[in-house]
């Protein structure tokens, strides 16, 4: 679902270099939304953005310190993704701010902005989410209920 959506953040940054009309940027932006349990509803870049920044707080306070306890041989791996959502945390600020300075100017300065961001939040989340699925995964998977 993660990766639908960045998808079409991605198509969506190729259409603002374009010089689509701000009316389709919207129409594209309303139209991202994700089907998994905890994400049913329609979501825009800025809201995607607040989603995902309460996500990584969340798996920081409770899930990785429940990994942590459980297997603590992945303390090193559960530091780095921390960092990670440090580093993806500064870029969702990019793409609010990216966001706001085109709401406000809509020129080739702006466009070129709001591209880059997507485009680094994109690399950047993907590459973590990979990491992430694959370093914690069977952990989560071998739990039969929530540590305690």
């Amino acid at each position: 679902m993660v990766r639908h959506d960045l998808a079409v953040c991605r198509a969506l940054a190729d259409e603002v270099t374009a010089g689509v009309a701000p009316e389709q940027v919207r129409a594209r932006i309303m139209s991202l939304q994700t089907s998994g349990p905890l994400w049913k509803l329609r979501v825009n870049c800025l809201y995607y953005c607040r989603v995902v920044h309460t996500h990584h707080r969340i798996e920081d306070a409770t899930l990785f310190p429940a990994v942590r306890r459980t297997n603590p041989e992945l303390g090193p791996v559960i530091d780095k993704l921390k960092a990670d959502h440090r580093r993806v945390s500064h870029l969702l600020d990019e793409v609010e701010d990216g966001a706001e300075a085109l709401r406000q100017q809509d020129d080739a300065a702006a466009r070129t902005r709001m591209v880059a961001a997507l485009n680094d939040l994109a690399g950047d989340l993907l590459t973590h989410l990979e990491f992430e699925e694959e370093a914690i995964g069977p952990a989560l998977l071998a739990w039969e209920a929530w540590p305690r």
